[in-house]
């Protein structure tokens, strides 16, 4: 991305994080970075173009950190934690990306969008099958839970959690909410 982009994209982020997703409009854009409506058409087609920058970018950050985890991390259930905890590590940091995920009014009507957070939530899903697989091979986890239906709870109930923070105006400890989530989680389905 050039300089200006990445100015374009903090800048969108920061209209979200005051006026919600429907604060983001080129209009508003040009103004917070004081430049006209052409400049920004010159560096994005639309606003759907620049969301779509932001779920790639966040994409691959999320992707490479996960990657990271499973590299370094060999014990099953760790690996479950880490990857488990890594959204409400991220989010903590940074709250008003979660405007962006869960901007669901926006997705379903463009359809871009909504195949871009399809694969964020697939890969999600098959990294969270996979470890299940895995640690279910070492005995940690029970075998009488279908696999699919373990991850589909982890993926769930992360994104109620998040979603209540963000509804509470980040009234709570995001990550702590997690690690318990995830405690109550391991109570139920661990050997």
């Amino acid at each position: 991305m050039t300089k200006r982009q990445e100015e374009i994209i903090n800048a969108s982020i920061e209209l979200i994080a005051e006026n919600g997703i429907q604060g983001l409009t080129i209009k508003n854009l040009s103004r917070k970075i004081k430049v006209t409506e052409p400049a920004i058409y010159r560096h994005f087609e639309n606003k759907t173009d620049i969301l779509l920058t932001m779920l790639n970018n966040l994409d691959k950050a999320i992707k490479t950190l996960t990657e990271e985890i499973l590299a370094k991390e060999k014990d099953p259930l760790k690996r479950i934690e880490k990857v488990f905890n890594l959204p409400f590590n991220i989010f903590s940091e940074h709250p008003y990306w979660v405007s962006v995920i869960f901007a669901d009014e926006i997705f379903k009507n463009e359809e871009v969008l909504a195949v871009k957070i399809r694969q964020i939530l697939e890969r999600k899903e098959n990294v969270f099958i996979k470890l299940i697989t895995d640690a279910r091979k070492s005995g940690q986890l029970r075998k009488d839970i279908n696999k699919n239906h373990l991850a589909a709870m982890l993926i769930g109930s992360m994104r109620l959690t998040v979603k209540k923070w963000e509804l509470s105006k980040f009234g709570f400890d995001l990550k702590k909410e997690g690690k318990k989530l995830l405690k109550s989680f391991l109570n139920l389905v661990k050997q």
